[in-house]
């Protein structure tokens, strides 16, 4: 019947069919590691050749932010040891690290049930760490601790987790599972992270909507969710284990799973051949024969997931490898510190007042020559640090310095240590 079928087609069925097809492959090199590297590397070879109208480049004044950078990492790491940048540090308050305690209290039937509840934690929590705005902080009733910002965030998507608020199951409440995602809504976010008037978190209905598209996309995808359980985010960990021959795992495997499972949740979001591209855009300066050559990838969040499975896939006896395959994130904090030292430079004066969609050219460019810097400015803190670069890779330079090197000199550049610019969010970038 196939080859009946084909020999009816017309010629120009045929031609749309290979068109389809080939707009498909094409938009599926965006949702790679790679991909982002080339588009960041691409990016910045525009701006040093002057073919960008909105930056400028001041590549002299990487070696005074390696500096900078470098002394953050001893100030904080004097033994210059920073683990992996992943979520799992901003659980950590003083040298308490609240989900230790947290597992530690539950009895666990494997230490696959364990890195399931982690994978839900994670998956959940980053999906929740976008910005929070500077006028938002969490009250931790238990600790008494108050928080802002990224570790603010941690903590209270912590506290909503270990409350069983992602759990169906009121006999099982460490987990998130695909019937409580795709029903709860933003008021229940809202009493969760301490939501009022005068307590505003920004982007919190989007941020509700985003754990709705969670769960749904959990639910239909039962061969990467549910291979051992009822649907949950926590269920890819048995995907992935099954990806690893000999108990060992690329990274680059890890966040191309991720970009291929969550496509589906990222609203208002660029696609090309029905494949949906994440922290993906298109940007005017990008010109090429494949559909794909004009778009920017980025995929920040799904890297910062990425780095952030890690540590459970490892806790349960699979080793990670590749990790350097990965780039720096394309958020506010590595991008603000190359505008605060001076690296990149804004062409407008206008651009410090302006107010941005996450899409404009602007954006996109700065968050594209953010990653390609922090791969040129990664070697020179090592050196500064006098270890190598095996010894001191970019995941270990990302938390050990440049994240917290940006929140330092914004805080000292402006008042709340917010973002050079005003960027509108809908709380899943930025």
């Amino acid at each position: 019947m196939n080859s009946d079928w084909q020999n009816t087609q017309s010629p120009d069925s045929a031609m749309q069919l290979d068109a389809a097809a080939e707009l498909t492959t094409s938009a599926r090199t965006l949702l790679s590691a790679r991909a982002v590297r080339h588009s960041a590397q691409r990016m910045l070879t525009l701006a040093l050749e002057g073919q960008l109208d909105d930056w400028q480049v001041n590549l002299d004044r990487l070696p005074a932010t390696a500096e900078f950078v470098a002394q953050v990492v001893r100030d904080r790491y004097p033994h210059l040891d920073p683990p992996l940048h992943a979520r799992w540090r901003h659980f950590v308050f003083a040298g308490r690290d609240l989900w230790r305690d947290l597992a530690a209290s539950a009895t666990w039937s494997s230490p696959a049930a364990k890195a399931r509840a982690a994978f839900d934690l994670a998956i959940t929590s980053v999906l929740l760490d976008a910005g929070a705005g500077h006028d938002w902080c969490y009250h931790d009733a238990i600790t008494g601790l108050v928080t802002t910002r990224s570790e603010g965030l941690a903590l209270a998507s912590l506290r909503w987790f270990a409350s069983g608020g992602l759990s169906s199951d009121r006999n099982n409440p460490l987990r998130a599972d695909a019937t409580a995602l795709r029903h709860l809504n933003a008021v229940a976010l809202n009493n969760a992270f301490q939501v009022t008037a005068a307590n505003p978190l920004v982007g919190t209905t989007g941020r509700a909507a985003l754990l709705n598209r969670l769960g749904t996309a959990v639910e239909l995808r039962p061969v990467l969710f549910a291979i051992a359980d009822a649907p949950r985010p926590g269920g890819l960990f048995d995907a992935l284990a099954q990806r690893a021959p000999d108990n060992r795992l690329s990274a680059t495997i890890i966040l191309e799973t991720l970009l291929d499972a969550f496509g589906s949740i990222w609203q208002d979001r660029p696609s090309l051949g029905g494949v949906p591209l994440g922290d993906c855009w298109p940007h005017p300066a990008f010109k090429g024969n494949a559909p794909a050559d004009t778009f920017v990838a980025l995929h920040k969040l799904s890297q910062w997931l990425t780095y952030s499975l890690i540590e459970p896939l490892e806790a349960a006896g699979i080793t990670v490898y590749d990790i350097d395959e990965l780039t720096g994130l394309a958020e506010y904090r590595n991008g603000g510190l190359l505008v605060d030292m001076g690296v990149l430079a804004p062409c407008d004066i206008d651009a410090w007042s302006t107010t941005y969609a996450v899409s404009a050219p602007f954006v996109v460019s700065w968050r594209a020559m953010t990653v390609a810097l922090l791969d040129r400015l990664a070697p020179l803190v090592s050196a500064q640090l006098g270890v190598s670069t095996a010894a001191f890779p970019l995941a270990r330079v990302l938390e050990g310095g440049t994240w917290a090197a940006g929140r330092l000199i914004a805080r000292e550049k402006r008042a709340g240590g917010s973002p050079p610019f005003h960027i509108t969010s809908d709380g899943t970038v930025f």
